[in-house]
């Protein structure tokens, strides 16, 4: 598992630092899982599988494909989720709370922004 836990992290290019502080967890923790010194618990392979839509069946045993197909509807959910979790002066946290609070009319307005930015 050693190998797969490493191989997540290079495939989203994320440090160790990086990886640890997105599972809540220490730096020294994914060093150690990624040596093979210490097999992370199932709680952690859940966080893995959970926060970087990893396949289980991969995790675990190497089958299949690496991560999980989500749909729009499915990340955004997640997103959310996390958000929600996330402390109340976090930016995420204040910019969501800020969307919703829009109207219709500001909603087209920021539309017609974002297709200006993407050159549509």
């Amino acid at each position: 598992m050693k190998d797969r836990i490493k191989r997540i992290r290079k495939e989203l290019d994320l440090t160790q630092q990086e990886f640890a502080d997105r599972l809540g967890i220490k730096r020294g923790g994914i060093a150690n899982y990624e040596v093979g010194r210490n097999e992370p618990a199932d709680s952690v392979i859940s966080l893995i599988c959970r926060e970087f839509d990893v396949n289980e069946n991969w995790l675990r045993q190497g089958t299949g494909a690496i991560f999980l197909e989500r749909t729009g509807d499915e990340r955004i959910a997640s997103f959310i989720g996390s958000v929600l979790a996330s402390p109340e002066d976090s930016f995420k946290k204040r910019y969501i709370s800020m969307l919703s609070a829009m109207s219709e009319a500001e909603w087209e307005a920021l539309e017609k922004i974002s297709l200006t930015m993407q050159g549509i």
